[in-house]
């Protein structure tokens, strides 16, 4: 039997980012026998209340990838407004293709075939460095982040920073 097309493209990917690793993560698989599962370490980009942070999420890719988006989970708690109570990551270009029926987003600001995991974890450590606070997934941390940057919101980050230092490699 034949690997279908998706699984193809997940393993050239995931050969391309051992081969080239880009700064800032880490991708491979969860399980040797499952390309479509990935755990991803992404460091806290310097410069930002996350630097320092080991923070661990996975990639779960549909089996029609690339022409749906993975959903990205983060397993480290972290706290920010952009990733919602559960650790699932609220960020355009995850969202499914095509028109936005609440009209935040663009389409082409959304999922496209292109994306790639090194397209995504670019995004997602963007994410990190900058929230958007407009189309929050945490509201309570959207809040802090808007009102508190340098209080309440720095001090539980700070915590999920050291948290994840100590957890990163068990």
């Amino acid at each position: 039997m034949t690997e279908p097309q998706s699984a193809l493209l997940l393993r050239r990917q995931l050969a391309e980012l051992n081969k080239n690793p880009v700064e800032g993560f880490s991708a491979g698989l969860i399980d040797d026998n499952d390309l479509y599962r990935w755990e991803v370490l992404i460091i806290g980009p310097p410069d930002t209340l996350f630097e320092g942070g080991v923070f661990k999420a996975h990639l779960t890719f549909p089996k029609d990838y690339p022409l749906r988006p993975p959903k990205m989970k983060f397993i480290t708690e972290i706290w920010h407004p952009n990733v919602d109570k559960n650790g699932d990551v609220c960020i355009s270009i995850l969202h499914e293709p095509g028109e936005d029926k609440y009209g935040y987003e663009k389409p082409e600001e959304r999922w496209l075939p292109i994306h790639t995991v090194e397209t995504i974890m670019i995004s997602v450590i963007s994410m990190l460095a900058d929230p958007n606070g407009d189309s929050p997934a945490n509201v309570d941390a959207a809040k802090e982040w808007r009102e508190d940057r340098h209080g309440e919101f720095k001090r539980k980050v700070a915590r999920c920073v050291r948290q994840s230092q100590e957890t990163a490699f068990e």
